[in-house]
């Protein structure tokens, strides 16, 4: 069989990028269609190569830039645009800022069409870099070759990697020497780690192959200055395990939790395994205005620390509680903002899909002697009915944290038959935020709109949104 000849690639050039879209592409316009680029900033002129057509949009590449954007920057990691991770790096932060801000506000305006208050300025992070709490790195024996060890024409003999997938790939590993998003020893600790298992022949996993000893580290810190790291084997091979852990802790006394577990299932989760405490404590504790927080190696928390703090707050500053009133927390995690407004509220009820996270919620109101808080696994839309109404009061207010996929209808539904006075949604997704409040409108009306950057250097964007009931 004939081999097909490739199809001729397609050239556009100076091409004047105008905006950013809400997936963190850059934006340009012809006469015949609209662009989205990878690479580019807007107000850049680039010339771009073509990686996919459709009747109304091209998607394209960024393979010169003919004159570059005053909100261009140097991007600090040697990693940007090969990493799937900060796509806005070499944007600077008063422009990410502001393209964050006109993502909600376009979301809110031409998706929700409903009336709307002044959107308040969003608040920015006080740390653009250094500000996660939680990394996750895997292993990998067929590392991602960059374009740059490509053009070498050298063989690339040792193909071992430690770093982040490569974005909609799911077997190729970028081998990441610094991340700039976890303050330190976090790059120290995943650097040992890999030097260690290359001098003692370690081996790392084959995804497709399903072998190989090494598989992923988690590295989790708080603010209070105490570290978790989970490894993850494919196998039980004790010796190297011991040998491998046993180093990480004579290495690393920062290290207050050093756990791992045995994974031999054929994807990458560890919710439904056991975990193993090597050595210190089996959890690590977040602190926020005198609130402890348990964390453990299954434990959702938010990944930006010092700005869920504020988060939070503005979630308590729009819920306007005087002590008297039922509050529902609706997605409620590990209880997090359901503890954090408990001391101002009569009652907070706390609704999760995962056990787990329920579990978890009710220990960190044990740790703080909280004692007004009770929590309820189980879908959203079967939990919230007539009789758990009946049975834990009508809610004078209710927050909801859904993920990115917002509330299925039926809770919106229920949400408006309960009427409460406030509704206080936090959305990491302003699109599907928009399509919530679209269908809340026939009886709230939105008076505070507040976004929050959790993630400098990329596109996401949180959103704090007061309803109030209509009269």
């Amino acid at each position: 069989m004939r081999k097909m000849d490739k199809k001729p690639v397609q050239i556009v050039e100076n091409i004047a990028v105008i905006d950013a879209s809400s997936d963190g592409q850059a934006v340009a316009k012809t006469e015949e269609y609209v662009m989205f680029i990878k690479g580019a900033v807007p107000g850049d002129i680039v010339d771009v190569q073509i990686t996919r057509k459709k009747s109304k949009y091209r998607e394209a590449k960024v393979i010169a830039i003919k004159q570059k954007s005053d909100k261009r920057i140097d991007a600090v990691c040697a990693h940007f645009g090969v990493c799937g991770g900060c796509k806005w790096q070499s944007m600077s932060y008063d422009w990410q800022l502001f393209y964050k801000q006109k993502q909600v506000t376009d979301a809110l305006t031409r998706l929700a069409k409903i009336e709307l208050p002044e959107i308040q300025k969003i608040l920015p992070s006080a740390k653009t870099y250094h500000y996660r709490n939680k990394l996750e790195y895997t292993f990998s024996n067929k590392k991602w070759l960059t374009e740059e060890e490509i053009s070498t024409n050298q063989e690339i003999g040792n193909r071992n990697a430690l770093g982040f997938h490569i974005p909609g790939l799911f077997d190729k590993i970028l081998d990441i020497d610094t991340c700039y998003l976890q303050e330190d020893p976090s790059n120290s600790i995943r650097l040992a780690v890999k030097k260690f298992a290359l001098e003692n022949d370690l081996t790392f996993f084959d995804i497709r192959e399903q072998i190989g000893l090494l598989r992923n580290i988690i590295i989790r810190s708080t603010s209070t200055g105490e570290w978790m790291v989970i490894l993850s084997f494919y196998y039980d091979d004790k010796e190297n395990i011991a040998k491998l852990m046993n180093h990480l802790s004579e290495q690393f006394p920062q290290i207050t939790s050093l756990q791992y577990v045995i994974n031999s299932k054929k994807n990458d989760t560890i919710g439904d395994l056991d975990i193993i405490v090597f050595k210190g404590n089996d959890s690590i504790y977040e602190n926020m205005e005198g609130l402890k927080f348990k964390i453990g190696p299954k434990s959702f928390y938010q990944t930006n620390s010092d700005q869920a703090y504020e988060l939070y707050k503005v979630t308590r500053d729009f819920a306007a509680l005087a002590g008297t009133e039922i509050v529902y927390d609706l997605y409620t995690g590990t209880g997090t903002i359901a503890n954090f407004v408990a001391h101002q509220a009569k009652k907070v009820v706390g609704v999760e899909y995962v056990p787990a996270a329920i579990e978890d919620a009710k220990v960190n109101s044990a740790l703080n002697t909280i004692t007004n808080t009770s929590f309820y696994a189980g879908d959203m839309k079967d939990v919230l009915n007539d009789e758990f109404v009946k049975l834990n009061g009508k809610p004078d207010v209710i927050i909801t944290d859904p993920p990115r996929a917002g509330m299925h209808d039926d809770v919106t539904k229920k949400i408006l038959e309960i009427e409460p006075n406030r509704i206080v949604y936090v959305s990491c997704n302003p699109a599907t935020q928009a399509r919530d409040l679209q269908l809340l409108d026939s009886k709230y009306k939105v008076v505070k709109v507040q976004p929050v950057d959790m993630f400098p250097q990329t596109h996401h964007v949180e959103n704090v949104v007061l309803l109030e009931k209509r009269a």
